[in-house]
C-alpha cells in the first residue's frame, strides 16, 4: 500500500490524512512545529498515521506539500529529489507578498515549485477545492456526477500515480496537461473552488482565460 507524506499539517494538509487514512493509505505527517505538536491529530487519525520530521515525510511514496507558497523555499531544494510530489500550492499575495513572475502571468505557481524541487516528479492537484470537501464530497468510483479534480504533471508516470490516489479517495480526475497549463485552475478562474464532475470541470478549464497582456 501506498504510504502518504505531508509537508504540512494547515487545512489541506489534515484533510488529505484524514482521506488517506479512510482509504487504507499510511500517513506520516510533518509540519514546522515538529512533530510534538501534531499529537492531537495523530490520536484522531489513528494507527496508520505517524507524526515525522519534514524529513521522515519526503521518505514516503507520495508526498504532498501543503504549505503557503511563501514557505516553500523554507524546504530543502533536493529534499524531494526523485520523489512523487502532489503540490497543492496557490498563490495569495496578500498572504506571500509579491512574485512578479507570477504577477505578470510569466509563469505558473507549480512551474515556481518544481524550479525550487528541481529533482522531484511534481504534479499540480488539489489546489482548487476547499479543504473540507476533501472528506465531505468524496464519492465511489461510478457515482453520477461525481466531483472530478485536475492533475498537471510534465511526469506522466508521476501524474498516473497521483490520479489513482485522487481516484481511492473518492474523486474523478481530469488531466489537463503540463505544469504550464495548471494556470488554467489558478485564483479566480471558473474552475477555482466551485464543485465540478469531470464533465463540468472540462468545460471551466477550456473557458479560463489569462489577464490580457501576459
Amino acid at each position: 500500500m501506498t504510504t502518504l507524506g505531508l509537508i504540512g499539517a494547515g487545512n489541506i494538509g489534515s484533510q488529505l490524512a484524514r482521506a488517506a487514512v479512510a482509504h487504507g493509505y499510511d500517513v506520516v505527517v510533518s509540519n514546522s512545529r515538529g512533530p510534538e505538536s501534531l499529537t492531537e491529530l495523530i490520536l484522531e487519525l489513528g494507527e496508520k498515521a505517524t507524526a515525522g520530521t519534514t524529513a521522515d515525510a519526503a521518505h514516503a511514496d507520495l508526498v504532498a506539500v501543503a504549505i503557503p507558497l511563501k514557505a516553500v523555499d523554507s524546504i530543502p531544494a533536493d529534499l524531494l529529489d526523485g520523489r512523487i510530489v502532489i503540490d497543492t500550492s496557490n498563490y495569495y499575495p496578500q498572504r506571500d507578498g509579491n512574485i512578479d513572475a507570477l504577477d505578470a502571468e510569466q509563469t505558473t505557481v507549480s512551474e515556481l515549485v518544481q524550479n525550487h524541487f528541481s529533482g522531484a516528479r511534481l504534479v499540480k492537484a488539489f489546489n482548487h477545492i476547499q479543504s473540507d470537501a476533501i472528506t465531505d464530497e468524496a464519492q465511489s468510483a461510478g457515482t453520477a456526477e461525481r466531483r472530478a479534480l485536475i492533475v498537471a504533471s510534465d511526469d506522466d508516470e508521476a501524474k498516473a500515480a497521483v490520479a489513482e490516489f485522487i481516484d481511492a479517495i473518492g474523486f474523478d480526475v481530469l488531466d489537463i496537461g503540463p505544469l504550464s497549463e495548471s494556470w488554467r485552475i489558478q485564483v479566480g478562474t471558473p474552475a477555482y473552488g466551485p464543485r465540478r464532475d469531470r464533465e463540468e470541470l472540462e468545460i471551466d478549464i477550456a473557458q479560463a482565460e489569462r489577464p490580457s497582456g501576459s
